[in-house]
């Protein structure tokens, strides 16, 4: 693994933590009225995609191990140039479907990565 894609995984990994947080114990309702929220939200998005922006274009190998990388990266495009699209309830299907599986995800290459060092490997 490429020294600078531990650093970005890890960026990832606390913009979900963030994420998942933020937005637990809350409704869509809630969501769709706190624009204070949504900025956060949507900024710690765009974080997650530029990250693995990042490590798609000097570490392949590790971006391929985040299932639908690219379309994390489309999202992020989305977030950034076409704000005035943005549709919070799939903002919000994104958050509760497929964040936690991207922080697991995340966490398991962060995990595996320490074994390697710790073992000598990487």
């Amino acid at each position: 693994m490429h020294p600078k894609s531990l650093k970005w995984l890890n960026d990832i990994h606390q913009a979900c933590e963030l994420i998942l947080t933020a937005t637990a114990d809350r409704a869509l309702a809630e969501y769709d009225s706190d624009r204070l929220l949504q900025s956060g939200i949507e900024r710690n998005f765009e974080i997650i995609g530029e990250a693995l922006g990042r490590i798609r274009k000097i570490d392949p190998a590790t971006a391929d191990c985040v299932t639908d990388c690219d379309a994390i990266i489309a999202f992020r495009n989305l977030l950034i140039h076409g704000y005035d699209f943005i549709d919070n309830s799939r903002v919000w299907q994104i958050i509760k479907a497929d964040v936690p599986k991207l922080h697991e995800q995340v966490c398991a290459v962060l995990r595996e990565s320490a074994e390697n060092l710790s073992s000598g490997q990487d």
